[in-house]
């Protein structure tokens, strides 16, 4: 906060008056269920996206991110708020700001602001760097503005954001997991229909470990495609025989009695790992009310373990990270998370463990990968909020 204050007076010649957080968030288990009608569950985490405000007297809107500081100050008026492509990273709080604009009333009575921004998430990791940035805008000009929107309605927004201001065909779980977090909460949450529930997390002697392959998800877009396409598919194929919307709906017991219904390996192993990671997430929910880590730690195992053999999204580098911290002592369970083909994996560990267990790891990995992991302790945080 204190180097974020430095640099606002440095680039803008004067103090800010507020501070606010949006952080980023990670998914423990659920993943490519979302789009299967299945649940996720993600929860906010402690590395986030910070900005320091002060209000103008004008129309105008100033940006400066410490992330991009070659990029230098971002300047654009209320009165216009189209996508540039020129505008780079302030496109995302952009959006933000025109979105909640077009909700003001009385558009005359609001000001612009200058903000200095700061976030400590890994780009490209899979963590939701833009979905916290385009939150902690959402808290700031609520703030600002004096809005009173529900919650939901503020991450609905963001998602509006990446979906048509940005161009990115993105669901909801990035922003509701930021938006709606808690500290020591996961959020079991439907993303069709917006159900959700706060679910406990007691981790007195553990920690999340956060694993960054630095491998690039080049291929995630493309094969993210392709797999709903696949599931498409083998769905269109089960509603010949039974009356479902989505493969979520089943449970693994009754796609066993249907799946010949199929008639294609490949197909059969992508529809197998929606219905089973969707009963993992319902499972690992149960496993953390009765704080039964071992069991959590299990369906981490078997999650990653159905990515890798069923839907084949994880690769070498992220194979290779999470069986080396699998084979650690003081390791209960570890998976891939995100789209796959890069980014992050996760792993709940013992905190006495975890020093040996970071070094064990980064050094196998970089000896079998040729380059080296990051990796970043993380506590289950709240959602993005106003700071003292």
């Amino acid at each position: 906060m204190e180097t974020l204050n430095e640099t606002f007076i440095k680039i803008f010649n004067e103090k800010p008056e507020s501070a606010y957080f949006a952080p980023g968030r990670i998914n423990l288990i659920g993943e490519h269920t979302d789009y299967n009608g299945g649940n996720v569950f993600p929860c906010a985490i402690s590395y986030g996206t910070y900005g320091v405000v002060k209000a103008r007297e004008d129309r105008l809107v100033r940006l400066y991110s410490m992330n991009f500081p070659d990029l230098g100050i971002k300047e654009f008026s209320l009165d216009d708020l189209t996508y540039k492509e020129a505008d780079n990273w302030a496109n995302y709080p952009k959006g933000m700001i025109g979105y909640l604009y077009d909700l003001v009333d009385n558009k005359e009575a609001v000001t612009g602001f200058d903000v200095v921004i700061f976030g400590d998430i890994p780009n490209g990791a899979g963590l939701s760097s833009s979905a916290s940035i385009e939150l902690l805008t959402g808290v700031i000009v609520e703030d600002l503005w004096q809005l009173t929107l529900d919650r939901v309605e503020l991450v609905k927004l963001g998602q509006k954001v990446e979906n048509h201001f940005i161009g990115v065909n993105s669901g909801i779980m990035d922003q509701f997991a930021i938006g709606m977090g808690q500290k020591d909460q996961a959020i079991l949450l439907d993303c069709h229909t917006l159900n959700y529930e706060m679910v406990p997390v007691h981790l007195e002697n553990e920690k999340i470990l956060i694993m960054n392959t630095n491998k690039r998800r080049e291929l995630a877009d493309s094969k993210y495609n392709e797999r709903r396409a696949e599931c498409d598919e083998a769905l269109r194929r089960l509603q010949t025989v039974t009356d479902i919307q989505a493969l979520g709906e089943l449970s693994l017991a009754q796609f066993d009695e249907l799946k010949a219904v199929i008639k294609d390996d490949t197909l059969e192993k992508r529809a197998r790992h929606a219905v089973a990671e969707n009963q993992r997430t319902l499972e690992a929910k149960q496993a953390l009310e009765a704080n039964d880590l071992q069991t959590f730690g299990e369906l981490l195992n078997a999650s990653h373990q159905s990515l890798r053999d069923d839907y084949e999204v994880t690769g070498q580098e992220l194979d290779t990270i999470v069986a080396l911290t699998q084979a650690q002592n003081g390791v209960i369970g570890a998976r891939m998370t995100g789209a796959g083909f890069g980014g992050c994996a996760i792993a709940l560990v013992k905190e006495d463990k975890l020093p040996e267990i970071i070094q064990a790891v980064g050094k196998a990995y970089q000896e079998k990968i040729g380059y080296e992991a990051d990796f970043y302790v993380a506590s289950i945080a709240d959602g993005a909020k106003k700071i003292d």
